[in-house]
């Protein structure tokens, strides 16, 4: 080398030391070629995809890392000192989850920088492997990962999104507390074969700019039915703010398609406590779906624990959004000081484009306890996708426990069941109530001689002892009907409403109850 080139490679190197990534891009090694990415390219390589037949992957895991039960698994922890993005004024970093437990398949994931992308590599330097059990240097070399989660400016040690799983992401608002899960897709949800569960296969994540408050993530969905390019664009704060796009290229007709779904846990509340056997008095992730209908109605459907597999499907054409939603986060009503069901994000899901003809879906599941996830609800397209379609959707997701999105009417804040009939009376035949207390909107301004009415329709059999008065405990109107002479045991639709004269002054209410044999 002579003295020209030596000069300039020290001042290479000294430019490298200077830029403000240097010293992490030195902990994180990187395989294969750089290549040209953006998203019309991702879309092409998803439309290419679903023209081949479906490539199962492999879900055989190293020895080691098949046997990990749940607390060996934790034991994994990634190393802060190769947290992608750790430089000074990134307001970002990238971890990435450890393969084992039921993360079985590896997901390729690449950064992506100035347009041009580069596989990032696994490298167990990356991870502490503490109680494990597992012994790091027999583990092959091109491993992969099981996923990534996201640290933000201020908080370096808790993440405030993470990807992992088949398609599941999932985010946090304010209270810094997980809670539901969104996926990229569902296929098949709650019908009477195996559900279908696409997979997020690769990942690419965009060096943030500087003190960016945006991070952007793109990813390529696979599984036998569909393949899907996504666009993500993270703002993480109080309300967790992701921006969604989706290109999806059916391989097949595809029966019950879920766009934008939520997955989450109702074991009992105060509206059903089938199964209330512990000391806490509620137990749940979300508490109710809440739709804004394409014409301009708002509906709030409390939660269940059905005894067996329960579906339900609002049709609606253009919906303003659709979301499961946290109401009650009083912790009094949880006195759960470790799970903190209290803090659990709702989550608001908000279409940037109209949707067209289909229906809000709920999927309820039976579950015993709070580690099962039983409750599903995604947007159904009227239409079922065919082979060779190329379908778009974009949409807002908000994630925290005080969203901004809710009707200027009354909302429901509570739902409570029980025996109907009069306390002290003989009860000459069954029937059941329905206590439902509104709060908002314009209830606490009316006169104390307002003539508010409870509007009611039943599906089956016939409503008594119907009243609408205020409550001063929650500042608004309680709502309150019993059921009876109800033949059978078929579910049983219910629709409730507050209003003056023809003006409605609430959110509508729906609920769905079985009868007891």
């Amino acid at each position: 080398m002579n003295r020209r080139d030596w000069i300039k490679a020290c001042s290479a190197v000294a430019m490298l030391a200077a830029t403000p990534w240097a010293a992490a891009a030195e902990r994180i090694k990187r395989i294969g070629k750089t290549e040209a990415f953006d998203y019309a390219w991702l879309k092409g390589q998803a439309r290419t995809l679903a023209a081949k037949p479906f490539d199962v992957p492999s879900e055989k895991l190293p020895q080691g890392l098949e046997t990990l039960d749940w607390d060996q698994y934790q034991a994994i922890r990634y190393r802060d000192a190769h947290a992608l993005w750790d430089a000074p004024d990134s307001y970002f970093r990238a971890k990435f989850f450890h393969l084992g437990l039921f993360f079985k398949t590896p997901v390729h994931i690449y950064e992506v920088v100035d347009g041009q992308a580069q596989e990032i590599a696994y490298d167990p330097a990356m991870f502490e492997y503490g109680k494990s059990g597992v012994v790091s240097k027999t583990l092959p070399a091109d491993l992969g990962f099981a996923g990534f989660r996201l640290n933000y400016e201020g908080d370096w040690t808790r993440d405030v999104v993470a990807f992992l799983g088949a398609s599941y992401f999932r985010a946090v608002g304010g209270s810094m507390q997980y809670g539901i899960s969104a996926r990229g897709l569902a296929i098949d949800c709650g019908m009477d074969r195996a559900e279908e569960f696409p997979r997020f296969a690769k990942f690419w994540l965009v060096r943030p700019a500087l003190k960016a408050p945006v991070s952007e993530v793109y990813a390529l969905l696979d599984s036998a039915s569909i393949t899907g390019a996504y666009r993500f664009a993270l703002a993480p704060g109080k309300i967790f703010r992701m921006d969604v796009d989706a290109a999806l290229y059916p391989r097949k007709t595809i029966e019950r398609l879920g766009i934008a779904p939520l997955t989450s846990m109702f074991q009992f509340g105060e509206n059903d406590r089938r199964v209330s056997n512990d000391w806490r008095p509620e137990i749940h992730d979300s508490d109710g779906l809440t739709v804004h209908t394409g014409a301009g109605e708002w509906i709030w459907r409390p939660l269940t624990n059905p005894v067996t597999r329960r579906f339900n499907a609002y049709q609606d054409e253009n919906p303003r959004g659709f979301g499961l939603f946290q109401r009650d986060i009083n912790f009094d009503h949880y006195q759960d000081d470790g799970a903190f069901y209290d803090r659990r994000p709702s989550v608001w899901i908000e279409p940037k484009h109209g949707w067209g003809k289909g229906s809000v879906q709920l999927v309820e599941l039976s579950t015993p306890d709070e580690t099962f996830d039983n409750i599903v609800a995604f947007w159904n397209p009227a239409e079922p996708p065919q082979a060779g379609q190329e379908l778009l959707y974009g949409y807002r997701m908000y994630w925290g426990s005080d969203l901004p999105q809710g009707p200027d009417l009354a909302r429901v804040v509570a739902t409570r069941t029980g025996i109907g009939g009069i306390v002290g009376k003989p009860r000459p035949y069954p029937s059941w109530r329905f206590t439902v207390d509104f709060a908002g909107g314009d209830l606490s301004m009316l006169a104390a001689d307002a003539k508010v009415e409870a509007a009611i329709q039943v599906s089956r059999g016939k409503t008594e002892i119907v009243s609408a008065r205020p409550l001063a405990s929650v500042g608004g109107y309680r709502a309150q009907f019993d059921i009876k002479d109800v033949q059978g045991t078929e579910p049983v639709d219910l629709r409730l409403f507050l209003k003056i004269g023809s003006r409605a002054l609430s959110e509508t209410w729906l609920y769905q109850w079985n009868p007891p044999a």
